[in-house]
């Protein structure tokens, strides 16, 4: 329950166990939205809502504009106003409210900063590791698999060796909101997890788990985050090497050769094209010579 005494305080409460009991999301969730709409039950009430259903397009503008009055920063804005809008289509839904005004007010747009990614270069001494430790095999075909498929970190320590095929030349991966997309295992990949599953055994693992620690349990997220950071100093790798950076290499290169957005959504993931179009870039040079061979109008300086 929210502290204080407002009369808009009784619908946020509602909310808030709708979330916990209906929408069972989790805990560190439920414990955002709430933070969100206490600051946002203060604002309102300081501009003279009493009621939920009073609230306009203007209170809501003015809400955005004291937040980041108070120093929020564009993503941290557009947080807020994602949970004031998701918490007024539930008063809408529950027929407490006839539209919902924060639906016509978006957050700022902030820099994207892009991650930087390995050159195809770098990527080849970063995997240039020898076969004689078990570890060191485990590490690399990680790595293998991370960049030849674009995978993202929770994907890829969640794998289980009943996700992938050798003979086929496919893994079946579990993406974010639990939807599942097959890929194609690259020769090189493939070569690798055989060389990783041979071994395998002997660190007895405990159940399924692809890739797994030295005590046989799934290997964790940090610890793969621990292994590429060292894997990158040890292989001369000029910027730091993290999971992320490996998968922002592997859609800029794949991009970067076939052009084909769409496929490069389809491989990354993504729900919509324009997360692949933030997450992945292309100099201008290239765009301006892609445009120039298949645009029927690009033939510029021609008569």
């Amino acid at each position: 329950m929210i502290a204080g005494g407002s009369s808009l305080q009784p619908e946020v409460d509602a909310f808030l166990r709708y979330l916990r009991v209906e929408r069972q999301l989790s805990p560190l969730t439920q414990s955002s939205y709430a933070r969100q709409l206490t600051a946002l039950l203060d604002i309102a009430m300081d501009l003279g809502v009493a009621q939920w259903q009073q609230l306009d397009v203007n209170h809501v503008r003015a809400m955005a504009t004291r937040s980041k009055r108070k120093g929020l920063q564009s993503a941290s804005l557009a947080l807020r106003l994602s949970a004031l809008r998701s918490f007024l289509d539930y008063l809408v839904e529950h027929g407490r409210l006839k539209a919902n005004p924060a639906k016509a007010v978006s957050a700022p747009r902030g820099n994207h900063h892009l991650p930087q990614n390995l050159d195809v270069d770098e990527v080849d001494r970063l995997l240039d590791i020898n076969l004689e430790d078990p570890l060191a095999v485990r590490d690399r075909t990680m790595m293998e698999v991370m960049y030849g498929d674009g995978l993202r970190l929770a994907e890829l320590v969640n794998l289980d060796c009943g996700h992938i095929d050798l003979d086929a030349g496919e893994v079946w991966v579990t993406g974010k909101g639990n939807k599942e997309r097959k890929l194609p295992l690259g020769k090189t990949a493939i070569v690798w997890l055989r060389h990783w599953l041979a071994l395998r055994g002997a660190f007895a693992p405990v159940d399924q788990a692809l890739f797994v620690a030295k005590t046989g349990q799934r290997i964790s997220m940090r610890n793969v985050q621990k292994r590429f950071a060292e894997w990158g100093i040890k292989q001369g790798i000029d910027s730091h090497v993290h999971p992320h950076k490996l998968r922002h290499s592997f859609a800029t290169h794949m991009l970067e050769s076939s052009g084909d957005l769409r496929a490069v959504q389809e491989l990354l993931g993504h729900a919509n094209l324009s997360t692949t179009q933030i997450y992945t870039h292309l100099d201008f040079q290239h765009l301006a010579q892609v445009y120039d061979a298949a645009h029927p109008r690009a033939k510029r300086g021609k008569s």
